[in-house]
């Protein structure tokens, strides 16, 4: 007999991935960022059939991508090994070289919209007004540009634009649980939504006519529900509410006259119909247990970027409305048959007061278990961890350790009430949710007290450190992977447009002093006494390398076992494959050393 070896860190992270796609108008052409060849650029295919062509050689993550209506070129945004200063190109449909159309060293460009005839080009820019960002009209023909929004007050970006132009509507972010819609229509403004004491969130915004706006918005409830406003009688109407169900991704098929409805209420999503003609709402089936990104094309086909826990990234296309879907791509872990591969139980708990925590348990399969379980809190910290792919999980879980993955209080998902409670509480109640957990799995049998570790990344490697240096009792090793260390210093190098929301949702360095000193994690080098991996990009704008430097400086002072891995290519994650399997390999070796 013949016999294969195991997986190992280079198959499950051979694992290619979709981070965007648009159809063309005729839909003769699906374009997508894939990650084929080890990095990522534009790939296409040519419909119907399903083999995939390379457009672009940039070997960078696209950011926006958006097909003209005309058909005539693709618009997509490039960074610079995950610096996030979006610049934006043409791109022909059958590939070749890209064409510079907003590019400025340093700064950042997002995307709105581009007319119907593609010679206007709407987008958002911190050149000029790092700060609160200001918005532009830029003629493909003539080169000339006006600016046409200048943000005050808070960061603003343009949402939307009218069928014919005649007006467009723009978002005032306030915070991650706070902003507010605008609309401008000839030299008027006015807002979109009521006069509220609350803060509330508005999720997404369509135009369905020139005077007919419809937006998902949580304001003055706790879920997102389906609402409209009228450009014409400026009245705001409350349309729809689908019971526990945080209505956040809409999408007007213009053939249906119906809104499509992304919903979730914790770790899947559910899709709905909402017909313009006779307001009968549909729920629909989907491919996916998470839809990362929906497009309704012009024939009223329907498609959908999305993954499951035991399946990557994928393409899929239904032509009938949302009733039944093929696959268009079909990436998977190569080498693995999908039934090798860990789906979650669902698991709640009770946390330190009386609050309901939801979170993911992957048990390893009894044929590899090491009886080791890996705590996972959640990046973000307004996130969650849901039923998707991830190859750092199925990689670890093809090793023996289970992952436990809890969706603590700051959690997206569970409602705005829930979502807030991070805000200026960064480190004692989410903190004490982990902690709630992992008493939770010893006492129900599902970990050993002694066979813990522990690893995150972003906010999550933040809560790694913090709790590395207040609970230590409970891990025998530690990954932290860009983690925020000190929140003075992290409030300080966030990127600019962040900055006026850091006092809500962290903290102001001066009034709450002793609150931020007691959250950062640095004040607990003294109870970081076990084995830790950190990991840095050199690029990161959000959590910068400084952040990650003082930690490892700091214990390594105090004669420390820390270990230290830096990309100098890359920014907050990776957008490289050599990387990722670099990355990967060596947690892998890290944390095999402490499960004898």
């Amino acid at each position: 007999m013949i016999e294969f070896p195991k997986p190992d860190v280079e198959q499950f992270f051979q694992t290619f991935l979709v981070t965007d796609f648009v159809v063309s108008p005729e839909e003769k052409q699906l374009v997508f960022s894939t990650n084929i060849g080890g990095h990522y650029n534009l790939w296409a295919m040519d419909l119907p059939n399903h083999f995939p062509y390379q457009l672009t050689f940039k070997n960078q993550t696209s950011q926006s991508l958006h097909y003209a209506k005309n058909g005539e070129f693709l618009i997509a945004g490039f960074d610079n090994d995950g610096d996030e200063n979006t610049q934006l190109y043409a791109v022909a449909p059958h590939g070749g070289g890209l064409v510079p159309l907003r590019t400025s060293e340093k700064e950042r460009h997002f995307f709105a919209s581009l007319s119907d005839d593609g010679k206007r080009l709407y987008y958002t820019s911190t050149k000029g007004n790092s700060v609160y960002l200001n918005s532009y009209l830029y003629h493909l023909e003539t080169g000339e540009e006006e600016l046409i929004l200048e943000g005050k007050e808070a960061p603003t970006f343009i949402g939307a634009v009218s069928p014919e132009e005649k007006s467009y509507i723009f978002i005032k972010q306030y915070g991650n649980t706070h902003n507010q819609l605008f609309a401008k229509v000839g030299e008027e403004e006015f807002s979109i939504t009521p006069e509220s004491k609350e803060p509330f969130l508005i999720h997404d915004i369509v135009y369905t006519s020139e005077t007919e706006v419809y937006l998902l918005t949580n304001y003055e409830t706790d879920l997102g529900y389906l609402a409209k406003f009228d450009l014409t009688t400026r009245e705001f109407t409350k349309v729809l509410q689908v019971e526990q169900e945080d209505l956040a991704t809409l999408k007007y098929s213009k053939k249906e006259n119906a809104l499509y409805l992304i919903g979730s209420y914790g770790v899947e999503d559910r899709l709905y119909k909402w017909s313009l003609i006779d307001n009968k709402l549909t729920k629909l089936p989907l491919p996916t247990s998470v839809v990362e990104k929906l497009v309704i094309a012009e024939s009223g086909n329907v498609y959908a970027l999305g993954r499951s826990a035991t399946r990557p990234y994928n393409i899929y296309r239904s032509e009938d409305g949302g009733t039944s879907w093929e696959a268009m791509t079909n990436y998977q872990v190569p080498g693995v048959p999908e039934n090798h591969l860990v789906e979650p139980e669902v698991l709640k708990y009770t946390s330190f007061d009386g609050l309901e925590i939801e979170a993911l348990f992957f048990k390893a399969k009894p044929e590899n278990d090491n009886g080791h379980v890996i705590l996972w809190p959640h990046g973000g910290p307004q996130s969650l961890e849901r039923k998707w792919f991830r190859a750092m999980f199925q990689l670890p879980l093809n090793e023996g350790y289970s992952i436990f993955a809890p969706n603590f209080r700051g959690s997206s998902n569970y409602g705005l009430k829930f979502m807030k409670m991070v805000e200026g509480d960064w480190g004692h109640g989410p903190r004490l949710d982990n902690i709630a957990g992992l008493d939770y799995l010893i006492e129900n049998g599902y970990a050993e007290r002694d066979k813990i570790l522990l690893m995150g990344g972003s906010y999550g490697g933040y809560m790694a450190l913090l709790l590395h240096g207040r609970h230590a009792n409970y891990f025998k090793a530690v990954v932290d992977i860009f983690g925020v260390s000190n929140l003075f210093s992290f409030v300080e190098s966030v990127p600019d447009f962040w900055k006026p929301y850091m006092e809500q949702w962290v903290g102001d360095p001066v009034k709450d002093k002793e609150k931020m000193t007691e959250d950062s994690p640095i004040t607990y080098l003294d109870g970081m006494t076990k084995p830790m991996l950190v990991i840095q990009g050199a690029n990161d704008p959000r959590v910068v390398k400084a952040e990650s430097d003082q930690i490892v400086e700091a214990l390594r002072s105090k004669g420390r076992d820390v270990e230290y891995l830096v990309l100098e290519d890359e920014g907050h994650g990776f957008s490289k494959k050599e990387n990722e399997i670099k990355v990967y390999r060596k947690i892998s070796e890290f944390f095999r050393q402490f499960i004898n």
